[in-house]
């Protein structure tokens, strides 16, 4: 006689361990997830992808302002090399930024339709280089002037792309309760890249000659460029084909927005009108306050008041994307949230800058501009999202546009400044002037914002 439950029990065991072991699932390669990835239609990155993006974007923008800020801290000796003027040295200086406004609007179109990684590798790859080949080329040509207008024009043409390539980018991979503190770290790279820059570069130019910090910020972002081009992107992603140009700048029947409607929506532009404030605004008090400090208080050291203030300016954009993300994630609506980020970065910013245009004090003086420059950062967490909460199908587009305003307008507000500075001998215009164009753009901001996709009933299907 069978014991109880024999053969049947053994068969019930098999076939439990059997379904047990089926329940388990299977180890996943990161072959087998990106394959996951692609048959599910899984835009976004994972977490572990978007952290990793976040670092090597952030080290991007970083040495990007590293670049940018070589030819400013040389210029003063290689003005007494070359033995070249001010106003010689102002064309040189100056070039960058008529390269930099033209390509913005372009460059996120481009990455709107072709992916703003193929974008961000190429203009580094070319930015980079021509940074490491300014000093070979001004040693050889006859007219070292020319030739280096002519490439700080061309690192502006490249340089352009890099920030809307970063909103398309995000808008299309990174999700959205993610989205801020992606774009709070990855902007704060602009702060630590002026502090790196103007450590490690004034350093370099004591020991070694202006020569060697062009080489240093040249090729840190070739190096970068390639670790990017081989570690995280596939060879696909790589280059930009002509088919890809042609896909960019064409217009199809079947996917095309009608840019007409988008710009009749009130929240595109209160987005526009608000980053174009900040844009500007930034760019006056960038240019001017350095100036204020020396004249008002001329015995304080420099690097007090050139470093202090970016110090505080990096955790406060982590902050500020932390917070942000935290508050959508407890249930409160993304547009308040924006909002809000807002309130404190051009709001909150600029009670703190009427404070330093009234203080005699130098301490004061630091605290305040440390603390609004701090505020700021927060406009990553509000606008700069908000671009990509409203049409994430040309979210490099949009900003580009914003952008390229801002930067035009930031120039009308520099002149303007001198001029009320001169003409009045105070600093006061010049804050107040500041102060009123970021109320403007806040207060429209906040009548006007919304959240909502403005693009998806322009995309034809």
């Amino acid at each position: 006689m069978a014991p109880i439950g024999g053969k049947d029990a053994h068969r019930s065991d098999l076939v439990f361990l059997l379904q047990n072991d089926q329940s388990q699932p299977p180890l996943k390669t990161p072959q087998h997830v990106d394959r996951m990835k692609r048959n599910s239609g899984d835009p976004y990155w994972s977490r572990l992808e978007t952290r990793v993006w976040t670092v090597t974007l952030l080290m991007g923008t970083c040495l990007l302002y590293c670049a940018r800020a070589s030819m400013p801290i040389c210029a003063v000796s290689m003005s007494g090399y070359f033995g070249w003027d001010k106003r010689q040295s102002g064309i040189a200086l100056g070039s960058f930024f008529w390269g930099y406004c033209v390509t913005q609007v372009a460059g996120g179109h481009l990455s709107d339709k072709v992916g703003g990684e193929k974008v961000i590798l190429l203009s580094a790859l070319s930015w980079g280089f021509i940074t490491a080949v300014t000093p070979l080329a001004a040693h050889v040509t006859k007219d070292p002037l020319l030739l280096v207008s002519l490439l700080r024009f061309l690192m502006g043409l490249f340089q352009g792309v890099h920030f809307p390539a970063l909103a398309s980018l995000f808008s299309q991979r990174v999700r959205d309760n993610e989205r801020a503190f992606t774009c709070s770290a990855v902007g704060c790279g602009s702060q630590l890249g002026t502090l790196l820059i103007g450590g490690v570069g004034s350093v370099l130019l004591e020991w070694y000659g202006w020569e060697s910090v062009f080489y240093f910020a040249g090729f840190l972002t070739l190096s970068w460029g390639y670790c990017l081009s081989t570690y995280l992107l596939k060879e696909r992603e790589r280059i930009i084909t002509f088919e890809d140009l042609g896909k960019g700048f064409s217009r199809s029947t079947q996917t095309s927005v009608s840019w007409k409607r988008l710009f009749r929506r009130a929240a595109v532009w209160a987005v526009i009108i608000a980053q174009l404030s900040v844009a500007s605004t930034s760019f006056t008090l960038f240019s001017w306050v350095p100036t204020f400090f020396k004249e008002r208080f001329p015995d304080a050291k420099g690097w007090v008041f050139n470093v202090v203030p970016w110090l505080v300016a990096i955790p406060s954009a982590i902050v500020s994307g932390l917070l942000s993300d935290y508050l959508i994630a407890q249930g409160y609506k993304t547009i308040w949230v924006r909002k809000l980020m807002q309130v404190c970065g051009m709001g909150l910013s600029s009670l703190f800058i009427l404070c330093l245009a009234h203080t005699n004090s130098y301490c004061q003086a630091i605290a305040f501009a440390s603390v609004a420059v701090g505020l700021q950062t927060f406009n990553h967490s509000g606008i700069t999202v908000n671009v990509q909460d409203l049409a994430p199908s040309c979210a490099g587009f949009l900003f580009g546009v914003a952008n390229t305003g801002g930067a035009l307008l930031g120039v009308v507000w520099v002149y303007l400044s001198g001029y009320l500075i001169e003409s009045t001998g105070s600093w006061g215009p010049m804050f107040h002037l500041v102060i009123a164009v970021n109320v403007l753009g806040l207060l429209v901001f906040l009548e006007f914002a919304k959240s909502e996709r403005m693009d998806v009933e322009m995309i034809h299907l």
